[in-house]
């Protein structure tokens, strides 16, 4: 057995899937922010994520992914740059056409938005699920294949639907509560590794059990 952990720097973690990118060592943009270990499926290139699944991303607000965090293919979040004027007779953005219309750039500015889109850590995103500008979607949540995601997403949450809603939590409260108070997010990677078994198949207790004792 390889007693190291995964190395969080390798761009293809899988030996002959190419269709497998870890995002931190992906991406570039200051304006996105990627935990270890996360990665994004795509069989059709699957390293243009930046471009391909983070849409209308002009800032300032940024788009932050934790750790461990598995997104299918198709995912995409659509930024707050995509907002488009609703309070006159027509949505149509002129000044961005060009020409003289550019002299109205100032309809544009200050639109409103919804801040920064935060994923927790170790969430899991089906296929073709998109998130709507400024969500927040908590630890441990997952999203059903093809939801489209338009408000905040609990800890330990399962949501599906178009717009997506809560269908139930993981665990109860108490064992939520818990579940955050070990944050196993945060172990070190070698002891992740020694553990790698109670995190995929053990129970709460178990996972308390194996943390890092202080000290």
């Amino acid at each position: 057995m390889n007693p190291l952990p995964a190395d969080p720097a390798v761009l293809h973690p899988m030996p002959g899937q190419p269709r497998v990118v870890q995002l931190q060592p992906l991406v570039t943009s200051p304006l996105i922010e990627v935990g270890a270990y996360s990665y994004y499926d795509d069989p059709d290139d699957a390293t243009a994520f930046e471009t391909r699944n983070v849409l209308y991303h002009y800032g300032p607000e940024k788009l932050v992914i934790g750790r461990f965090c598995a997104l299918g293919t198709g995912v995409r979040f659509i930024m707050n740059g995509a907002n488009h004027r609703m309070d006159g007779p027509s949505t149509f953005p002129f000044p961005t056409m060009g020409g003289s219309w550019a002299d109205h750039f100032d309809l544009l500015t200050g639109l409103p938005g919804r801040g920064d889109t935060v994923v927790g850590h170790d969430v899991w995103f089906g296929y073709r699920v998109t998130v709507m500008p400024g969500v927040r979607i908590g630890n441990g949540a997952i999203i059903a294949a093809g939801s489209v995601v338009t408000s905040d997403v609990p800890d330990y949450g399962i949501v599906g639907g178009n717009p997506a809603k809560l269908l139930r939590t993981r665990y109860d409260d108490a064992d939520i509560a818990r579940l955050l108070a070990v944050a196993w997010w945060d172990w070190p990677a070698e002891h992740i590794t020694e553990h790698v078994r109670t995190l995929m198949s053990g129970s709460v207790d178990d996972l308390e059990a194996a943390a890092p004792q202080p000290g």
